[in-house]
């Protein structure tokens, strides 16, 4: 049944969102600690306007793809990497074939970068990453974090309907801890090897970053 229904769009405005301001230095370390190779194979699996994608892309990374179920997001995509503009696709993550341009399976490396808390079956969407991945290939996943501490800190400054909006249209409606995150990983069979915190102070992070490698 999902995979026949279409997602939820979210409206794109702009490449960047205040998220990359510090996701992207995070995932650029994960690449260099992995020592990911400039000839990777890297799929970006709901890259929205395209802001991680042109950034690795410039940082020679050439070998990247990226679909969004967001028309908004895929136009801007295409008009920031002019050249490779048909390497960016309007897709739906649960559908398993990729767009006709796209290499069908067999990347390095897949991206997810704060794409997970939209979908209504997580679990589905890992299944699929776990396809498209080359054995021993490497997902990288972020999504808003979520703890005891810094849930009892957004309960306390008077901050839960800011943070928990039911009314955000394509909004989050998966909110994951680390615990939560690792038993979709392994449900999906994609074994989580890594862990970090992105943004703000530890245990009130924006977001997590969980590397998984697809067994």
């Amino acid at each position: 049944m999902l995979d026949k229904e279409p997602m939820k769009a979210y409206r794109w405005e702009d490449s960047r969102t205040r998220a990359h301001c510090y996701l992207l230095p995070s995932i650029e370390r994960i690449f260099d600690k992995l020592r990911v190779l400039k000839d990777a194979v890297i799929l970006d699996a709901g890259c929205g306007g395209g802001h991680i994608a042109q950034e690795l892309y410039n940082k020679n990374y050439k070998n990247i793809w990226g679909f969004d179920a967001s028309e908004s997001g895929i136009e801007i995509a295409k008009n920031i990497l002019k050249g490779v503009e048909n390497r960016f696709e309007v897709h739906n993550a649960y559908h398993i074939e990729l767009p006709s341009s796209f290499p069908k399976k067999g990347y390095d490396i897949v991206l997810s970068v704060e794409v997970i808390e939209h979908m209504y079956s997580p679990k589905k969407y890992l299944e699929n990453i776990g396809f498209w991945l080359k054995k021993g290939g490497i997902l990288i996943i972020t999504t808003p974090y979520h703890g005891y501490i810094k849930n009892l800190f957004t309960c306390l400054s008077n901050k839960f309907d800011k943070h928990f909006n039911p009314l955000w249209e394509g909004g989050h409606i998966k909110f994951f801890s680390k615990n939560t995150l690792y038993r979709t990983f392994e449900e999906a069979g994609i074994k989580p090897l890594e862990f970090c915190g992105s943004g703000r102070l530890p245990f009130l992070w924006k977001s997590m970053i969980i590397v998984g490698k697809n067994d």
